[in-house]
This record gives C-alpha cells, sequence and structure tokens, in this order.
C-alpha cells in the first residue's frame, strides 16, 4: 500500500507538473481545535503526592504546590507511608498534622489543584490504630479434636489460633499485635465421624480466602480459580457426611469447655471461632500503624471513617465551594490487604444470599471434602462469591456512599491481592485506575481492565498509576525516556496519568532531597529539569483531552467468567508485545453483573446506556454459567447479538442444586442445541480461506472450523471440539473473532505496514486515532483506518499543530494514510470533515524534508548554575559532552547550563533565498532537556529527539545571538559526592545508591547545531 500510494502521488506530479502546499489548520477553529491547543486544566496529568512519616512543612507544602501548578499538573493524590526514611517531627494525625492538611486544602482551592485523599494512612487501604480487633478484617479458624465412643466427654477444646498475617507480621506496636492474638470469639461447635483416609481439597487456602497472594509480584498466582463440571470421585467412607454432623455449639462452655456424650466409633470435633487476619496498614507512617477495617462490616467502615477522614473534615470547617479545587475525592489504591472469609454476621448474610445454611459445610474450610469434591467446590464458590458481595456492597460502595455525603468522588486500584473480581470492584469507582511500571513488576493487564471497566459503565476518565519504579530507576528516567511507555498506555485506554511519584519536600535549600527510598520516578521540584517539565506535560494534557473525546471504538465485548477472585486477562492471541498492543480490532472485558444489567440488543449490536457499542459477545471457555447470567445471554442472541463461546453445562453453586443445573442444560439446548446431536451448521473456516492482507497489525493461526446456530433473530459460534485455549487462557483464539468481524463485513480498525500502536474514540460525526510508533528509530508506514469519505488531518500533540493529510486513499469503507513518525513519534488522525474532490494536489506527502543551511560552530560560553558544584562559566572551543571533562567540577555537575554564542545569518549571500522557507533549529543531540532563546526571545522547551524548535521571525539578518540552557540528570553529582565526605558534598538526598565508580551519563548539549529549512517532502523519497 505504501508503495502503491508513493508511485500514485509521484505519477500525478509528474502528469501535470503541480505542487499545492497542504493546508495548515492555524487559525482557531472549533472548540476540538482549541481545547487541542490550550487544553483545559481538567486534562492535565496528575502525581501521587508521597509524605514520608512526619517529614512535613507548611513552607514545603506551599512551594510543592506551587510547583505542580507552575508545571501543569492538575491534581495529586496524597499517601503518607514509611519506607524506611527516619522519621520526622510532625506526627500523623495530630493537631499539628491536621493543621497542615487544612493548609494543603486551602492551598489547593488558591492555586487550581484538586486533592485525593487515601482512604487510609499507608498505601494499603482503610486502617488505623483506632481499629479494634473485633472490628478489623477476620479469619474463620478452627482447633481439632480426635475422640473415640461410646464414652462421655467433659474436656477442655483448644482454642483456635490466629493465622499468620501474609504480610506485616511484626509490623503492629506491640500493643496492637498482643490485642490481635488475644482477640477470639466462637462461631460453632462440629462432630462428626471421622472420614476413612484423608481426602482433601487442592488449593484451600486460596478457594476458602485464607491467602489471596499478590497476582503482579509473586510468580504462580492464579488469575481465576477454576470451576469444571467433572470432579474426581472420593473413596467410599473417605468424605464427610453433612447428614451426621453433629451441632454441639450450645454445649461449649464459655472456659471453651465441652460436655457431650460421644456416640460409638471414630469421631473428629472442630472448633471454630473468628480471630484477626493481622492484615495492617503497612507501610503506614508509625503512628498511623494499626489494623485494616473489616471489609464485611459497614459499621467497621464507618468507625474507620469518622477516626480518619471525619477528623479531618472536622479541622477543615465549613469548605468553601471551589469548582474542581480543592479535597475532591478519596482513593483506595491497590488491594494488598489480602482475604478475609469471615465477620459477625457472615452465617446470616450467606443464608439470606445464597438461600441455604452453610454451617454443616464448614469443615470444607478446613480442607475436608464435604459430601464430595462437587459439593464441597460447589459450597467454596459460594462462599467466595459471598464474601465479594460484602467487599463491594459494604466496603467500596458504602465508602463510596459516605464521601458522597461530602461531595468525594472515588478512585479505586481494584487488583493484585483482590479477592474479588476485579472488573467487579473496580466498577463501583468514579474513576477506575490501573498502573504500570517503568521499571519493575508487570501490571499491564491491569490496564486493560481499567479502561474495560470505564468504557462499559460509563465512566469518562481512566487514571493510571504511572511509571512506577523499583531502586533501578535512579534519578534516570526523563520524559523521553519515558514517552513510549506513556503512549503505550494512552492506546490501551489510559487519559489520566497520575505519576508516581511526586515526593513532598520539607525544605526550601536541599536538592535532591526527600526521596520515597529507593521508589518511584523522581517527579518533583528538585528535579534538575523541572521548570522544562511543563512542556511534556502540555503533551500529556493534549492526549489525554483528546483521548476523553466522545467514546472508545471497540468490536468485541469479552464476558468475564462468574467466580472470585478474578483478573479479566484477553487471550494472549489478542494482542502482540510486551507491552501488550492491540490488534486490528479492539475489544473491552465485562463483568457479568455489567452484561445482565446495562447490556441490550439494537441492530445486531451490543450496546449500552452511553452509546457503548459491539459487534460480538465472546463467552470465556468454562464448563459453567449460573441460571441468571445464561438467561441474559439467551435474550441477547435471540435479540439478534453474534455470541462466539462453548456452551455450559451446569452451575457452579451449591444454591438451587441440583434444580439450577436442569435449567443451565435445558438453556444451553436451546441456544446451541443437544449435546448428543449436531444442531449446528459446519462453518468451514480454514487457514488462508478469504484471509485478511498481511498486516504487522493483525496475527494469523489456523482458524478452526465451527459450529454456528441461529437462534431467534441472533446465532451462536463454537468450537465443536471442546476446548481450544492453553490452561492459562480464559478464551478461544482471538483469529476466530477477528475472522467473525470479517465476515460480518467489519473490516480491521486500524492496520499498517509496521507495527504501530492506535487507539480510535468517536465524538459526534468526528473520528480520533492516537497513532504512535514504538521503536527508537523513525518509521515510515501506510496506516489504513476504518473511515471513508473524510478528510484525514494530522494533529501533532508535542506542538498543538494540525494539518490536512496530502496523501491518502479511500477504498472499500476505509482511508489508507502514509505516515512518518519520528523515534517514539505519535499524532492525532482526526477525520471530520468531507473529503475534498481528488485530483493532481495529492502529489505532496504528509511531512516535510530537511535541508542544512548552516552548521554553528565555534566558541559557546558556558555558564553553570551556581552552588552546584561548578566553574560559573566556561568557553567551549567545540561542543562536547560534560561527563568527558577533563575536569571533574564538570563531568559531575548535575543541573542547568546556558550556552551563549554569536552566528551570523546568512553565512553566504546566495542563501538569502531560502529564507522564504520555514527555518528550524536542530541541537542534535541533548542530554536531556534544552531550552532555546534567540535574540532574547524564547522559543520554547525540546524535551524529546529530534530536538528542534521553529525559529520563525526570531532569526533576522546579520549577528545573532543563542542562547541554549540544558539541563541533565542527578546521577553524575551523586556519583561525585559518593567520593566526598559528608561536609563536601553538593547535593544532599535521602538515599544516594551510587558508588564512587559507578559510570557517569552523557550530559549536556552535544550537538551538532544546524539551521535547517524545511519543505514539502516530494513522494517517493
Amino acid at each position: 500500500m505504501k508503495t502503491s500510494l508513493r508511485k500514485r502521488a509521484a505519477a500525478l506530479a509528474a502528469a501535470v507538473g503541480l505542487t499545492i502546499v497542504p493546508f495548515d489548520c492555524t487559525a482557531a477553529g472549533s472548540e476540538l481545535e482549541r481545547g487541542f491547543r490550550a487544553p483545559p486544566v481538567s486534562a492535565r496529568p496528575w502525581v501521587y503526592w508521597m509524605w514520608m512519616d512526619g517529614n512535613l512543612s507548611r513552607e514545603g507544602i506551599t512551594a510543592d504546590l506551587e510547583a505542580m501548578q507552575r508545571a501543569g499538573l492538575g491534581g495529586v493524590i496524597i499517601m503518607e507511608v514509611d519506607v524506611g526514611i527516619p522519621r520526622g517531627p510532625v506526627k500523623f494525625m495530630s493537631p499539628e498534622w491536621r493543621a497542615l492538611f487544612k493548609h494543603v486544602v486551602e492551598e489547593a482551592e488558591r492555586l487550581g489543584l484538586q486533592i485525593t485523599l487515601n482512604a487510609g494512612p499507608g498505601w494499603t487501604g482503610s486502617g488505623g490504630p483506632w481499629v479494634k480487633p473485633e472490628q478489623s478484617m477476620q479469619h474463620l479458624v478452627a482447633s481439632e479434636t480426635n475422640v473415640a465412643g461410646p464414652r462421655h466427654f467433659n474436656e477442655g477444646l483448644h482454642k483456635p489460633a490466629p493465622r499468620k498475617p501474609f504480610f506485616g507480621e511484626g509490623a503492629l506496636p506491640p500493643e496492637h499485635e498482643k490485642a490481635r492474638k488475644e482477640f477470639y470469639r466462637d462461631v460453632a461447635v462440629l462432630a462428626f465421624p471421622t472420614p476413612s483416609g484423608d481426602e482433601r481439597i487442592a488449593d484451600i487456602d486460596e478457594k476458602a480466602l485464607y491467602v489471596r497472594a499478590p497476582y503482579s509480584s509473586q510468580p504462580g498466582v492464579k488469575p481465576f480459580l477454576a470451576t469444571t463440571a467433572e470432579h474426581p470421585a472420593v473413596p467410599a467412607g473417605a468424605a464427610v457426611e453433612s447428614a451426621r454432623i453433629v451441632d454441639l455449639s450450645d454445649r461449649l462452655a464459655s472456659d471453651g469447655r465441652l460436655e457431650w456424650d460421644v456416640p460409638e466409633g471414630r469421631w473428629t470435633i472442630l472448633r471454630f471461632g473468628r480471630t484477626s487476619t493481622g492484615a495492617n496498614t503497612r507501610p503506614a507512617p508509625a503512628p498511623g500503624l494499626g489494623l485494616e477495617s473489616d471489609k464485611f462490616d459497614k459499621a467497621a467502615l464507618d468507625a474507620h471513617f469518622e477516626q480518619f477522614v471525619g477528623a479531618l473534615l472536622r479541622e477543615l470547617g465549613p469548605r468553601r465551594k471551589s469548582a474542581g479545587a480543592g479535597w475532591t475525592s478519596l482513593h483506595i489504591d491497590s488491594w494488598e490487604m489480602g482475604a478475609q472469609n469471615w465477620t459477625a454476621a457472615f452465617r446470616d448474610e450467606f443464608r439470606r444470599r445464597r438461600g441455604y445454611d452453610l454451617l454443616h459445610y464448614l469443615p470444607a474450610l478446613t480442607g475436608r471434602v464435604v459430601e464430595s469434591r462437587e459439593v464441597s467446590e460447589r459450597f467454596l464458590w459460594d462462599l467466595r462469591q459471598t464474601a465479594q458481595e460484602l467487599v463491594i456492597e459494604n466496603h467500596a460502595q458504602h465508602l463510596k456512599a459516605l464521601g458522597r455525603r461530602h461531595g468525594f468522588g472515588l478512585s479505586i486500584e481494584p487488583y493484585d491481592m483482590n479477592p474479588c473480581a476485579d472488573l467487579s470492584l473496580g466498577g463501583v469507582a468514579d474513576v477506575p485506575m490501573c498502573e504500570f511500571w517503568l521499571h519493575g513488576f508487570d501490571t499491564t493487564y491491569s490496564v486493560i481492565e481499567a479502561a474495560s471497566i470505564a468504557h462499559t459503565l460509563g465512566r469518562r476518565i481512566v487514571a493510571a498509576e504511572a511509571f512506577t519504579s523499583d531502586d533501578s530507576e535512579r534519578w534516570r528516567a526523563h520524559p523521553a525516556t519515558m514517552k513510549a511507555l506513556g503512549d503505550w498506555a494512552f492506546c490501551a485506554g489510559v487519559n489520566r496519568i497520575v505519576f508516581h511519584r511526586y515526593q513532598h519536600q520539607p525544605w526550601l535549600d536541599r536538592w535532591p532531597g526527600m526521596t520515597m527510598g529507593p521508589y518511584g520516578v523522581h517527579w518533583e521540584r528538585t528535579q534538575t529539569w523541572w521548570d522544562m517539565v511543563p512542556a511534556y506535560h502540555e503533551y500529556l494534557a493534549r492526549c489525554q483531552f483528546m483521548l476523553r473525546r466522545g467514546l472508545p471504538v471497540a468490536d468485541a465485548l469479552y464476558l468475564a467468567a462468574e467466580g472470585a477472585p478474578h483478573v479479566f486477562r484477553p487471550p494472549s492471541s489478542a494482542t502482540r508485545g510486551n507491552p501488550p498492543d492491540r490488534l486490528g480490532y479492539n475489544f473491552d472485558g465485562c463483568a457479568p453483573e455489567t452484561l445482565i444489567e446495562r447490556v441490550r440488543v439494537k441492530n445486531g449490536k451490543l450496546v449500552l446506556p452511553d452509546g457503548m457499542s459491539y459487534r460480538v459477545l465472546v463467552l470465556p471457555e468454562r464448563d459453567t454459567m449460573t441460571p441468571r447470567l445464561l438467561r441474559k445471554v439467551r435474550d441477547l442472541v435471540k435479540a439478534g447479538a453474534t455470541v462466539i463461546g462453548p456452551p455450559p453445562v451446569k452451575s457452579p453453586s451449591l444454591s438451587g442444586y441440583p434444580k439450577w443445573d436442569a435449567e443451565v442444560k435445558k438453556l444451553a439446548e436451546e441456544l446451541w442445541g443437544s449435546r448428543e446431536r449436531s444442531d449446528g451448521v459446519m462453518e468451514k473456516w480454514s487457514d488462508g480461506e478469504d484471509a485478511p492482507a498481511a498486516s504487522a497489525s493483525t496475527l494469523h493461526h489456523s482458524i478452526t472450523p465451527l459450529l454456528q446456530r441461529r437462534v431467534g433473530k441472533g446465532r451462536l459460534l463454537w468450537n465443536p471440539t471442546g476446548k481450544a485455549t492453553e490452561p492459562t487462557e480464559q478464551y478461544g483464539d482471538f483469529a476466530v473473532v477477528a475472522d467473525t468481524l470479517r465476515r460480518m463485513g467489519m473490516q480491521p480498525d486500524f492496520e499498517s505496514d509496521a507495527e504501530l500502536r492506535y487507539t480510535h474514540r468517536r465524538d459526534g460525526g468526528t473520528e480520533i486515532y492516537f497513532v504512535a510508533n514504538p521503536h527508537g528509530q523513525e518509521v515510515q508506514a501506510t496506516a489504513t483506518f476504518r473511515v471513508s469519505g473524510e478528510q484525514p488531518e494530522l494533529w501533532w500533540p508535542d506542538t498543538g499543530r494540525i494539518k490536512r493529510a496530502a496523501v491518502f486513499e479511500q477504498k472499500v469503507g476505509r482511508t489508507a494514510i502514509l505516515l512518518k513518525l519520528d523515534a517514539h513519534g505519535s499524532v492525532f488522525v482526526v477525520f471530520r470533515k468531507p473529503a475534498q474532490a481528488r485530483g493532481p494536489t495529492v502529489a505532496r506527502a504528509n511531512w516535510e524534508e530537511l535541508t542544512t543551511l548552516q552548521n554553528i560552530a565555534g566558541q559557546w560560553e558556558v555558564r553553570f548554575a551556581p552552588n552546584r558544584g561548578a566553574p560559573e562559566q566556561l568557553t567551549f572551543d567545540k561542543l562536547l559532552d560534560w561527563s568527558e571533562h577533563t575536569d571533574p567540577r564538570v563531568s559531575h555537575f548535575s543541573g542547568k547550563a546556558t550556552y551563549r554564542t554569536t552566528f551570523a545569518w546568512p553565512p553566504r549571500e546566495s542563501q538569502i533565498a531560502n529564507c522564504k522557507s520555514q527555518i528550524v533549529l536542530d541541537l542534535g543531540r541533548v542530554e536531556v532537556m534544552a531550552r532555546v532563546a534567540l535574540n532574547g526571545r524564547d522559543l520554547g522547551v525540546v524535551w524529546k529527539p529530534p530536538f528542534r524548535v521553529d525559529l520563525a521571525d526570531a532569526l533576522k539578518p546579520g549577528a545573532n545571538t543563542l542562547e541554549i540552557t540544558v539541563a541533565n540528570l542527578w546521577p553524575n553529582r551523586l556519583i561525585g559526592d559518593a567520593a566526598l565526605p559528608p561536609e563536601k558534598r553538593v547535593a544532599w538526598t535521602t538515599w544516594n545508591p551510587f558508588k564512587p565508580d559507578a559510570p557517569l551519563l552523557g550530559s549536556g548539549l552535544i550537538g551538532p547545531v544546524r539551521l535547517l529549512a524545511t519543505r514539502e517532502a516530494q513522494p517517493g523519497k
């Protein structure tokens, strides 16, 4: 396609000899254009504003917030933590601390910044020293006593011991730890004939919610607990018979003694009680350490809210209403509290929700098989489902309701050690959140989850804890090194970057100052390049403004399986690479309750109330489904939906058993036909038949022949041979989905002959595509968009420039455009106006060619920032890397230095004619950011290669004075300081990971510096 477009454009140019400069949209235009060129405050990126255990100051707070506002940030999420930095003087929640928080809110209102407060100290959840053990997260624990009858038993039963917490053992103050271990309340005493053998339920700690390990960071943690229609039989006598369980609860004395006449035979007595899980607020500041509140109990959350949020609201007094500024939200960060499986009212809640009493199934929580493996697994499924409902209703939704009373919104990161389904917990949020790491763990799955939540529930903002890092970052991150990953996040659905992290700086005279130990990117006012970062923030704001317009476009809706816990992972075949890029057809995940409550069919499409629509529904490859969900699938198919996936066999639940199984079977036969005979029509889809055109944006797999069955106005497609997935996969091959869409007449939404990233939104009649180059080198590619009859425009988010594309081709409902993207470059391709009649005016390309006019060589005066250990001024005969300078004061310098030189323009009379061209200044290699001024006129900041600025009318005939201020990174100074005694060090920080012999980083203006002329590129070049 690329070659044909170039040849056609070149042929037209040769035939008529015409060239017309494409229209450059420079005049003020639509509201979309105005917002793109000057993004609103609401589109700005945010930061995590981390406070280090009492290291706070009033002047530092003001300096931080003012620096954020000047830099173009829009808001903060506040967390106070302890990660090993020595404690400061301001005790958490003391009167002084609360007064400082009031100062924060007042300053934020003054500056137009938004404040989101974490729901508790630390980053874990909602707890603190005020949480009593009886209102903490709880487990059901048991002790075992074996007796033989007949005999009269009158002995004490061992009190069950609390389990060791997954995280935070020993973190609590001694008095809190003592209270936690001593807390115990009896729940039940059950006795049953001791089974023969030792049959156990596999993975009982996970299935009974004693443990939910961190999915992001611990290998081997399951994204879901699989259900199956088949369970291995238990040998005769090896299971606990529920009918023979004797409830002895009322025979237990207060001192733990049990009196009972034991029948003949061997009996097992289980004493059940509830204890605290030990989940605590680590890494909270020391005065904020305490237990996590009970996530099943509204009263426990009420008490916590009153002690923390309520105390701060009382400190603030009557709140001044400031539109979009001040304290606006609460936040639940990544779920790291783990699981609980009990609360005081759990038995009653279970009976109300599941329709049966769990008492005789409690031995299953000890790993014993009750009745059969199938019955036990069904009960445990019900246990987890009840736990999920309680977390969502009594914790997340209740926190949201409590906040609403005070005008607060709620953001949630619903993943990691989450005992619920991620999509379900995240669905409570006003702002669903995710995270992605610059260095460290792979949490990219959470980005797909958060985007899916927002898209299916009508949430406008998808926020991301962005560029989180471990100790390998070491002050080396800067905008140019982060752009490609940030662009990936935009393509994956993010439209609010929240940098992890901005560390509060309590001092005004220490650089780089306070840290969060080794964690996070250093995104604060003490950075060397902080006064240059607004240019990058403006780029992000432009992208975020555009990526909130209208609605995203997606073709496939993946139904998440029922059950908890559950991490939504699309099939690996639906993405490419790591981080995962979407292919030509976009998709979202959908929680079961969202499908039931929000999805309907209109004109064969799955539609949601806010306007989102999809062409196909993809079912998980599971053997089980509840009748309620399957009835919804049936209704959608009958109304005209296309559904891809296998028939379920039975219900996963013990509720309604076995009646629900019969209903599932009946519904499945109504949709898929009888399992005993083939009621479907074979679709002979084989690899190569009507295969899509070769493209770097699509993957090709052997497409298994499918069965198709029409029901009502819709149809089902499924693999007749059984599951097509690997054990770690939840869905079948994405190629089946892509081919189904193609056969429905849906061409890929985006394709290119080079690997490019994309996302697509539709804003009324305007189509907005964001296209990004993931490669570290320039790419020329033909990109094809599922739009026709519209004029493509190129909107460049790094400059705000808007230009009509000159070379494009429209064919079969799509538009192909020849693009040229810089290394890690990006562009919005916007279709909003009808395409004009095509003619020979297409002869030019969609970019400019550059010609060198002048090399700016000779001497440079270089002034280094004061108090950074470098000479005040040096003369460089030629440009060089500071790290290679012979003077260690220069090679170890970190900060800003200003280069100054004078050059004559034009260098030769013959080049006067070129002055009519657009002239740009190319700085060559810059480490790492620069601000350019010519003849006293500020030309802006360059923060990524190619480091070029438009000279506009600043260039004049004769002598021109050029000033280039360059900022490098902190490591060189920290490396130099590592060899010095403390009293001679230039920098000051709470964490210096460098040794004196560590390699220095390239720094400064390295060049070459040139004047370049631009002209429209000729096709074929």
